[in-house]
């Protein structure tokens, strides 16, 4: 990546490389109720309505949510990488399923055409949020919820937090510069309350903490982490000593059977569409 790429930049660039990357690092992830953090979400779509996944990637939330017996005709998919709407097509239970290669801060899509929109991991990534909210408040139906499941930050003093340090000294180490990504608003409780509010549309925004477990030996913890956006900014020779050490250090922290605790924080986000 170029030292002055933008975060949108850095992140098509990503997808390009990586389609479905989000689905291989999450899908098996586990919350402390045992669900996936896609069937958290997925438990806030309306299932008699249409729904709107925002910054669907390869289509993974969009397929479960035809395993739980949701019409694909009442199914829309948006995301702004062409990779990843491209994955997405591949998919054969999402035949059917209208999916479409448009930004989130203006969709083209009818207004209030929605009863419920998710969004899984792909809020907090959104550069110029205050237009992504008022295109959410312009989709949704009056009653209509927006869901959206977000990153939180590090879960406990584990292998996210040991990678996070190794990524920073290698990233300094040569000087790799990474672009300000999303808003830090929308990674915050308060933060979303300022963006969700009656002014624009919403009559309320609930947002509950949750721990997701995303544990495994050290090669498929580092498999899961190395996924992050911010790893497009190193060289390959600096991205391969960060996985030496990072594997080398995880191993440390290996229970008996090997595994490697790995913890992140999420927030799930519900907001409501007010009446007009």
């Amino acid at each position: 990546m170029s030292p002055t790429s933008t975060a949108d930049e850095l992140l098509l660039a990503f997808h390009a490389r990586h389609p479905g990357a989000t689905t291989r690092a999450f899908a098996n992830g586990r919350l402390e109720d045992g669900r996936s953090s896609y069937e958290l979400l997925a438990d806030n779509a309306d299932p008699g309505g249409v729904t709107l996944d925002l910054g669907c990637g390869d289509g993974h939330l969009l397929n479960l949510l035809i395993d739980r017996g949701f019409a694909a005709d009442r199914l829309v998919g948006v995301d702004m990488s062409e990779s990843e709407i491209a994955a997405a097509r591949t998919r054969p239970a999402l035949t059917g399923v209208r999916l479409l290669c448009r930004r989130a801060q203006g969709t083209s899509l009818p207004d209030a055409s929605f009863d419920s929109v998710l969004s899984h991991l792909a809020l907090m990534l959104m550069s110029d949020v205050e237009r992504v909210v008022t295109e959410l408040a312009r989709l949704l139906r009056p009653g209509g919820r927006f869901a959206a499941v977000v990153g939180g930050g590090s879960g406990e003093c584990d292998a996210f937090e040991l990678f996070l340090d190794s990524f920073r000294a290698e990233a300094e180490r040569c000087q790799a510069k990474v672009p300000p990504i999303g808003d830090r608003r929308t990674r915050d409780p308060s933060g979303l309350a300022t963006l969700f509010h009656p002014a624009i549309g919403f009559t309320s925004i609930d947002v509950s903490a949750h721990i997701i477990r995303l544990d495994g030996d050290a090669e498929r913890v580092w498999e899961i982490l190395a996924g992050m956006y911010q790893m497009m900014v190193l060289t390959s020779d600096a991205a391969a000593r960060l996985r030496a050490r990072f594997v080398a250090d995880a191993a440390a922290l290996a229970d008996a059977s090997g595994t490697v605790p790995c913890t992140m924080r999420l927030l799930l986000a519900t907001a409501t569409r007010s009446s007009r």
